[in-house]
């Protein structure tokens, strides 16, 4: 016989929603909009204004062609634009990659090519060693610049040049933050991929999904 606990009580709108952490910047924004979420350097972003930058991210991923199964890389320190990635490029079902900073540039040309990635927002920090990458690697990604307004050209590091054909806060600002964002259609689909170090060949990538994230 049939399990009567299987009949007419399937998964819809009601009852049921993929878990996605999407949700939880969403709610935050709605709930206390003008509490700060984001302090970096002089900058003080509230949840209101971290969502609204999240959505223009993802209209502008969307403008560019970026969907589902997309891979968008980033190379940036513990910025604004990496909190904003990690809800704008889900936001387009598209997955994050997140490059190591301290890896050379064989290992992150290792990295751009198998995640094949489409997109890569690199800081003007790390440009010398994401140009001699980008030389190694077969992909070519859309490079956009991400120029550190909290970052002094003189620190002990220097600001690398511009090697991208986009600014980073143009690039949001070209968003609409109205973009109808998008849930996953299921929570088992990926929501980034990282790397281990590679020290015993080539890194392994590891797929997180919007459940387990």
């Amino acid at each position: 016989m049939a399990n009567p606990y299987e009949q007419d009580l399937d998964r819809n709108a009601a009852n049921y929603q993929p878990l996605t952490p999407l949700t939880y910047l969403e709610r935050t924004a709605k709930t206390y909009p003008d509490h700060v979420a984001i302090i970096h350097g002089s900058q003080r972003i509230t949840y209101r204004e971290f969502w609204r930058r999240s959505l223009k991210l993802a209209s502008a991923l969307a403008r560019h062609g970026i969907g589902k199964g997309d891979t968008v890389t980033v190379m940036l320190s513990n910025t604004p634009p990496m909190l904003e990635a990690h809800f704008g490029v889900p936001m387009v079902k598209a997955v994050l990659h997140s490059l190591n900073t301290r890896l050379d540039a064989a290992i992150l040309a290792f990295q751009l090519d198998h995640a094949d990635s489409k997109v890569l927002i690199v800081d003007r920090e790390f440009s010398g060693v994401v140009k001699e990458a980008l030389v190694l690697a077969k992909a070519k990604p859309l490079i956009i610049d991400y120029d550190d307004p909290d970052y002094a050209a003189d620190a002990p590091y220097p600001k690398g040049e511009r090697i991208g054909v986009l600014d980073y806060e143009d690039f949001v600002a070209a968003g609409d933050e109205a973009f109808a964002w998008s849930m996953p259609d299921d929570e088992w689909e990926a929501i980034s991929l990282n790397y281990t170090s590679g020290t015993t060949g080539n890194p392994k990538g590891v797929v997180y999904h919007h459940r387990g994230a």
